[in-house]
């Protein structure tokens, strides 16, 4: 298993995967904690995240090198990364009991009737590469601190990040066990989620890895969570504030180099600002520093490998090829490593890639709309489910329309974003069920109804 540079081609390291055996000793030991962790109170089980929170941010500039290095995140947003995941774990280390706090029930006088939240043991959690730190933390800070214990199978362009997130909870004085990760390929999901001693499993990534997760969830009747791709809308209606519009749309299309699944991909534009909108946008496109992720003054670093820079690329010239205008970028960088320039394409042709598929990288495709109503059935027209952003200078419009939209989510003013407060996940082939906020740390309890006459 090796970790190489995509800013560079440099091999970073190689990691020995976990063997037979020692996937069968971590599950064991992840079982036999479960059993002893479980009787923790929640508020130890709190204070051990508040600990967790302050290694991270203790560790935060190591941390986002790692990150930077192994996927070419730039190096500021590593850094935000890593303060984001200490947020979300001083957010359940003060919300957890309130979450999972019993909740009672009318009943017969004389009686108590209650439920209340039980963990359910080993949960398996499938991770991508794009936030090797965050989308770890974001389920590990709830369901740790309801009392399950957690088993990482992460991406493995990124084995250095997974080691290091169990080094987090291991400094932050959690049972040996409580947290493991499981260094394995993708073909070992399948017998580790069939085994009797992992209880549940959430997955991040593509829609065929969801399936699989779910089909063998389904057949043993386990708890799954999928957090599957998205082709966000981003809709700017003809009395949106296109200062501020253009301002985020830019940050919502390139963040991490467009490489997550919550950005906003479909530009879908007002044909009262649309001219002026695109011209703004490729503008701002062409103003972005492409460059060494090191660097604090780089926007876009590489794309996280060169295979999938290159599954962009045909992407974007099939798109091409079928009539779509490229305004800018289009073409992988002339220097070493995997970049690719932020780019725009319009007069997107219905059917071609760039209109129905998941496009991972720097690329925005926009669409020229008569009115609102059409803005909303171009953003519906997508298989996937996953956020919207919607901006009007009338709240009243947006709230309205948001009702509309087929989404797990949508953003008024504002870029699609996951916040530890607000509950996050899609429909369709967006997935199902939901992180974070209350929502998310009760996926994985059993909601235990006790009667007491």
């Amino acid at each position: 298993m090796e970790a190489v540079n995509p800013a560079t081609g440099e091999r970073l390291d190689v990691y020995d995967p976990d063997d037979d055996d020692t996937v069968e000793r971590k599950l064991d030991h992840a079982t036999s904690t479960f059993e002893d962790w479980r009787e923790v109170p929640l508020r130890e089980r709190e204070e051990l995240l508040e600990n967790a929170s302050d290694v991270l941010r203790e560790n935060k500039q190591r941390y986002a090198e790692l990150m930077t290095r192994e996927m070419g995140k730039p190096i500021t947003q590593a850094i935000a990364e890593v303060e984001k995941c200490a947020w979300a774990c001083d957010h359940y280390a003060e919300y957890a009991h309130k979450y999972l706090s019993d909740e009672h029930h009318p009943s017969p006088p004389g009686t108590e009737v209650k439920t209340v939240h039980d963990p359910l043991g080993p949960v398996l959690a499938v991770m991508p590469w794009n936030y090797p730190f965050w989308q770890v933390i974001r389920f590990a800070a709830p369901y740790l601190t309801a009392g399950n214990v957690g088993l990482l199978k992460h991406a493995s362009n990124v084995p250095g990040c997974a080691l290091a997130l169990e080094e987090v909870f291991a400094e932050a004085g959690y049972p040996d066990g409580a947290f493991q990760t499981l260094l394995v390929g993708s073909s070992n999901v399948d017998s580790i989620l069939a085994d009797d001693r992992v209880r549940a499993a959430t997955l991040t990534g593509s829609g065929p890895a969801g399936r699989a997760v779910a089909e063998t969830a389904g057949k043993h009747l386990k708890k799954t969570v999928l957090e599957l791709g998205g082709s966000d809308p981003f809709i700017v209606l003809d009395d949106a504030d296109l200062d501020a519009a253009l301002k985020t749309g830019v940050q919502a299309r390139t963040l991490n180099g467009g490489q997550s699944c919550i950005a906003a991909k479909r530009f879908i534009v007002h044909t009262d600002v649309y001219d002026e909108y695109v011209d703004r946008l490729v503008a701002a496109f062409e103003d972005l520093t492409v460059g060494d992720p090191m660097s604090e003054e780089t926007d876009i670093g590489p794309q996280a490998d060169p295979d999938l820079m290159a599954e962009l690329h045909d992407q974007v010239q099939e798109s091409v090829d079928a009539g779509a205008t490229l305004l800018t970028g289009g073409e992988p960088l002339a220097r070493t490593g995997a970049f690719y320039p932020p780019t725009v394409l319009t007069a997107v042709p219905s059917g071609c890639p760039a209109d129905t598929e998941e496009m991972f990288g720097p690329v925005a495709t926009v669409y020229e709309v008569a009115d609102a109503d059409e803005a909303i059935t171009v953003a519906n027209d997508t298989r996937f489910g996953l956020g919207a952003s919607l901006w009007t200078s009338d709240r009243e419009r947006g709230q309205r329309l948001a009702r509309d939209i087929s989404a797990g989510c949508v953003y008024i003013n504002e870029m699609t974003k996951s916040d530890p407060r607000v509950p996050f996940g899609g429909i369709k082939d967006a997935g199902y069920g939901r992180e974070l906020s209350e929502m998310g740390i009760k996926e994985f309890v059993n909601k235990k109804t006790v009667w007491v006459e």
